[in-house]
């Protein structure tokens, strides 16, 4: 694709990196075929192809307009498309881009901006856990749209106290520990009965996901720095007892932390730095075809035959923008366990995407039925996944039992005395 850049972005980082990016595109639109909010609405802006001409146009020097930021708006970045395309396109780095460049020339209402607003500042908050404990007390009362973001209470149960050789660091998450807690320290067992401890950093918080999506990127690189202080006396190359990972459970953050190293590359004080947490960073899945022989012996068959037939909900986080893809699956299986994905469609999106599901509601719900659908065709025990905004979202919607994938297999598990 050819470009012309406008004089005020030919010499910035921002615009140099668009230009490379926006090169890569062939108007092919093999994109808009595996788009979700394109095979919902219909409209070429509404999918990837199309979203690229609209951030093309703006970087050539056209004026953004409120309908250039609302398509930007309703793209859930999936990634889909970067799965899909033939030529590389890197279109998440692209949309990033395009909506901060955006958001720089056309003002928002007023609501939207409070909206985004209490999302960016409220859920990586301290008070954001005695907030939830809160709505937790009282779900039964609320409105169904905002029970739908408030999960039962869960029993984290009990953090293995072992000391081992082999160490991982991973990251609590802001919104994990106070929503779902017992993916963490089902995580910690699961490793524990693998002969590996989990260490947290306590100073280490939100993966900068959050305001970094909502184009508050300048306090996201603040949130991302704090961390990289934070993790650094783990993972050092001088330390002789540094950890050998850092091991994410929720997808959403591993694709955040893993392009800490491209976000952070201009940086002289943490370039080098934020690219060594991005190669130490795994989900973790990544650590299961190593499990799998220690682990197996340790598996009650009562309890894994109660398990049944569960179906796996890939997040987009996890076989798009991670590209890891029949993982869970596989090693799963080879654990004992019976585990398919959906039939239809199981590379597109739930429509959960962080906070879009509150920001665009409708497109989200129906995202979300549409998913449910195809897990639940096969009429499975339970619905497994890998990232706590995707449990949360496909939960609100059936009856049936989603969970993290690392909850059943902990569940399983003996239990040494």
């Amino acid at each position: 694709m050819q470009t012309h850049l406008a004089p005020e972005y030919q010499n910035t980082p921002e615009g140099r990196e668009a230009e490379a990016i926006l090169r890569k595109c062939v108007h092919c639109g093999f994109c808009t075929a595996t788009c979700p909010t394109y095979q919902l609405l219909g409209d070429e802006l509404d999918g990837p192809r199309g979203r690229i001409y609209l951030m093309k146009q703006v970087l050539e020097g056209a004026e953004p307009t409120r309908a250039t930021q609302q398509h930007l708006d309703r793209c859930l970045t999936c990634r889909n498309c970067e799965s899909t395309c033939p030529s590389g396109v890197q279109y998440g780095h692209l949309v990033d881009i395009g909506r901060k460049l955006v958001d720089q020339k056309v003002k928002r209402p007023l609501g939207e901006r409070a909206v985004r607003w209490a999302l960016k500042e409220g859920l990586p908050s301290p008070l954001f856990a005695p907030a939830m404990k809160l709505g937790q007390a009282v779900r039964g009362l609320l409105p169904a749209s905002l029970k739908a973001k408030v999960p039962a209470p869960q029993d984290a149960g009990v953090w293995p106290t072992k000391t081992h050789a082999r160490k991982v660091l991973m990251l609590a998450g802001c919104v994990q520990p106070a929503m779902l807690p017992n993916i963490n320290s089902a995580t910690a067992r699961v490793l524990d009965a693998a002969g590996i401890q989990t260490v947290i950093a306590p100073a280490a918080g939100c993966c900068g996901a959050v305001k970094f999506h909502l184009n508050d990127q300048d306090q996201a690189l603040v949130q991302m720095r704090a961390n990289i202080d934070a993790w650094w006396p783990f993972v050092a190359p001088e330390n002789a007892q540094a950890v050998e990972a850092l091991v994410m459970n929720a997808s959403g953050c591993g694709v955040m932390v893993k392009d800490y190293g491209h976000v952070l590359r201009n940086d002289v004080a943490y370039a080098a730095k934020a690219q060594r947490i991005s190669e130490l960073t795994k989900d973790l899945s990544e650590l299961l075809p190593e499990l799998v022989s220690v682990l197996k012996p340790k598996i009650d068959g009562a309890k894994l035959a109660q398990a049944g037939q569960q179906v796996f909900h890939p997040p987009c986080t996890l076989q798009h923008g991670q590209q890891l893809k029949g993982g869970v699956e596989k090693h799963l299986g080879d654990l004992g366990f019976a585990v398919q994905t959906a039939a239809v469609e199981p590379h597109l999106c739930c429509g959960s995407a962080g906070t879009y599901s509150v920001l665009n509601p409708d497109m989200a719900y129906s995202l979300r039925d549409r998913k449910l659908g195809h897990l639940q065709a096969s009429q499975p025990s339970g619905i497994v996944s890998a990232n706590v905004g995707c449990i949360t979202h496909l939960q609100s919607g059936t009856a049936t039992p989603v969970r993290h994938w690392v909850e059943m297999l902990d569940g399983v598990l003996t239990q040494e005395a």
